[in-house]
């Protein structure tokens, strides 16, 4: 059971570092008005969610795998704050599941801790 938790984390991350490939706007939307380099930084998020979901996958790299995608988690957080902000100010109907994103990441952060070998 252990390892489809594994799989299926791995194939979600895989999946969203591609979408943030195929259509990086949607992301840059969301990103703090403070970071600079929107398009760069979601391209290279992007890449580093598929990289690291693949080093999930192998019993060596797993760990560190892991780990990489808490610190991710925890980069990205400003992001989630972001869109929950611009969803509040521009009254969007969809705020609650931008809210519903923020304790979502402590899930995501704790599943990835599970595979973290401690």
């Amino acid at each position: 059971m252990k390892l489809t938790g594994l799989y299926i984390m791995a194939a979600l991350y895989v999946f969203t570092g591609i979408m943030h490939l195929l259509r990086p706007k949607a992301f840059m939307q969301i990103m703090p008005k403070y970071l600079p380099w929107h398009y760069e930084l979601v391209l290279l998020s992007g890449i580093c969610e598929i990289a690291f979901a693949l080093l999930l996958l192998f019993p060596a790299t797993r760990a560190t795998g892991a780990w990489l995608i808490i610190i991710l988690l925890i980069a990205v957080f400003p992001a989630n704050i972001q869109m929950a902000i611009d969803f509040y100010q521009k009254h969007n109907p969809y705020l609650w599941l931008a809210l519903l994103r923020l304790p979502l990441q402590l899930i995501l952060i704790w599943w990835a801790w599970l595979y973290t070998g401690r």
